[in-house]
């Protein structure tokens, strides 16, 4: 697992902070480090901090980039990177925004879109 994601849903909306990288609103989401294969720990740590508990997880599911000939800056395993999702039940404690995943959602380009549930 090379990204963990959080989906904290209310309805028809998904809870979104900005992203680090370009400020875009998107899941939650935390790189995974070399020795948590899974992702099982980062995403346990995630879900804390974003919902100051440690509540039920589920495996929503994952995507796999497939990449054979990567650019020079790539950051993700070759020829496979996989980015998982995991639902909460929980309810947020940090900053950020409810938004909606029905019809014409501004998510629906994010690679975790089908697996929003």
């Amino acid at each position: 697992m090379s990204v963990v994601r959080l989906l904290l849903r209310h309805d028809d909306r998904v809870f979104c902070v900005p992203r680090h990288e370009d400020g875009r609103l998107d899941l939650p989401h935390r790189i995974v480090g070399a020795d948590d294969p899974c992702g099982e720990i980062a995403i346990a740590d995630l879900a804390e901090q974003v919902t100051g508990c440690r509540a039920p997880l589920t495996f929503t599911g994952a995507v796999r980039n497939v990449v054979d000939s990567p650019h020079a800056d790539y950051p993700w395993p070759m020829p496979h990177a996989h980015f998982g999702v995991w639902a909460s039940e929980a309810s947020p404690v940090v900053e950020g925004s409810w938004v909606g995943v029905g019809e014409g959602s501004v998510l629906r380009e994010r690679h975790w879109f089908p697996l929003r549930g």
